[in-house]
């Protein structure tokens, strides 16, 4: 024993490490039923939590996509509902506009009709049959006249008598018929006329048909939505998808605008405000300058808002027509007012440059050089600066767009990421159930000597007890 604690004390290292990796060894081997349970039940409880979480976080995904396809086909219903309200305003417009005196408009134009039509005809009449007594003269006028000079002449005279009188009338037909053929000509341009607001009554019908189509089909989406089927909802997504992007695309155009807006005015307004001035670390002329702008794109909301062309505000919507008009000229004159302002810093702008050139220059000990002014800057910064605030009152739609259209984009995302996160925690599961079997094969590894000699020799007294709860463990892991 004296030389065993000799030899664990280190007295021969290598028989001492040899030692204390036999009786490491031993204790592992010994211990090999709990450690394997510990590492189980461990790796149960991580896979368990794992597979609980996922399963909540699908289940969040869910009410998520149920909550999303809501919201889509509501907003989906109440754009159709709007787009079919205004089909029938403009087949409203359109029957008070040009059918509203249509019974009229038929009467006339059947009496002018009937009038053209027995102008024509009498236009195409025959010439008349001579009167019979015409036969009749013309019969004593081919008698003989027998060699008598007087018979002759009184045959001579009736015969000239008849064709006098035949040339006559046709005389009188040709004038009448060219009597008729004049006011015919005449009445041309009304046929003309006729013939146009007959097809323009086409057109009319026409696009009435078009638009009854048009309302079919708009009926048919509503229905749809109504039963919400997925076909709709993967329709909307993709609209809602659209929007976003292009609404978001014009929304960094307007940045931009605001940006050069910004650049336009923070300069002369240092001249307002003060140069040296600050509000907190930012300069208060670039703090006022933004606010000028911030004020303009609210002003330009209202006024979308007045004129009901946004609905951001509901409030305003629902205002009476009277309130209403008033915010929509106060909004004008603040914005007009604020242009104008805009317009008088951008002239300030050049001048306010040149100063500070010179002063630099006068500073720096050089002299002073006056360059040629051209006012085409001058008046171009004029412009701009005036069509700036009234360009970014158009910003009010694309921003409608952009706040619809992203609670749709918002909840798909947000759906998505949940359904990345579930995966994750089920593959983080899964991972620790197979981390515990291979710990389990690692301790295994460590004590296989006595794993032999116990498989070896002792194979007969014991039914493998040692590979029963590892078996268990991680089947019932893997099930699970």
């Amino acid at each position: 024993m004296s030389e065993l604690l000799l030899i664990l004390k280190g007295s021969h290292p290598v028989l001492s490490v040899l030692l204390w990796m036999t009786l490491a060894m031993v204790v592992l081997y010994f211990a090999r039923s709990q450690v394997h349970q510990a590492i189980g039940a461990m790796s149960r409880v991580v896979a368990n939590a794992m597979r609980l979480a996922a399963h909540a976080v699908l289940l969040g995904e869910q009410r998520l996509n149920r909550r999303n396809k809501e919201v889509l086909l509501a907003e989906g219903a109440e754009e159709v509902e709007k787009e079919i309200d205004r089909e029938f305003h403009r087949i409203e417009a359109v029957v008070q506009r040009d059918l509203q005196g249509y019974p009229t408009l038929h009467r006339n134009m059947s009496d002018l009709i009937t009038r053209i039509d027995e102008d024509y005809r009498r236009s195409t009449e025959t010439p008349p049959s001579p009167p019979a007594w015409i036969e009749a003269v013309r019969s004593l006028a081919n008698l003989p006249d027998g060699g008598d000079k007087m018979m002759a002449g009184i045959m001579s005279e009736i015969r000239k008598t008849v064709n006098r009188q035949h040339k006559m009338a046709i005389a009188e037909f040709r004038k009448q018929s060219s009597v008729r053929h004049g006011l015919l000509k005449k009445m041309a341009p009304f046929w003309r006329k006729l013939g146009r607001t007959v097809e323009d009554v086409g057109k009319t019908i026409t696009g009435l048909y078009e638009r009854g189509a048009m309302i079919d089909r708009k009926m048919d989406d509503y229905k749809e939505i109504l039963a919400g089927s997925n076909r709709m909802e993967r329709r909307l997504s993709s609209s809602s998808m659209t929007q976003f992007f292009i609404a978001g695309l014009v929304l960094l155009i307007a940045i931009g605008g605001a940006v050069i807006n910004f650049n336009l005015i923070a300069l002369p307004m240092s001249e307002m405000v003060g140069g040296g001035s600050y509000i907190g670390p930012f300069k208060t002329s670039n703090v006022a300058a933004m606010v000028i702008i911030l004020v303009e794109v609210t002003m330009g909301l209202f006024l979308m808002e007045s004129l009901r062309i946004t609905r951001l505000f509901p409030i305003i919507g629902m205002m009476d027509d009277k309130m209403r008009m008033r915010l929509i000229w106060i909004s004008f004159a603040i914005l007009l007012t604020l242009a104008g302002i805009e317009s008088a810093l951008a002239f300030m702008r050049d001048r306010i440059a040149a100063d500070l050139e010179a002063l630099r220059q006068s500073l720096a000990g050089v002299k002073a050089v006056q360059g040629r002014q051209s006012w085409i800057p001058t008046v171009g910064q004029m412009l701009l600066g005036f069509i700036l605030p009234f360009a970014l009152t158009f910003v009010a739609i694309p921003l409608e767009s952009f706040i619809h259209s992203s609670r749709t984009v918002l909840g798909m995302s947000v759906a998505g990421l949940l359904r990345i996160v579930a995966v994750i925690l089920r593959l983080i599961g899964n991972i620790a159930v197979y981390l515990g079997k291979a710990f389990i094969s690692f301790y295994d590894l460590l004590i296989f000597p006595l794993l032999w000699v116990d498989e070896k020799i002792f194979a007969g007294r014991k039914a493998k007890p040692s590979a029963t709860p590892k078996e268990e463990t991680f089947k019932e892991a893997v099930k699970q």
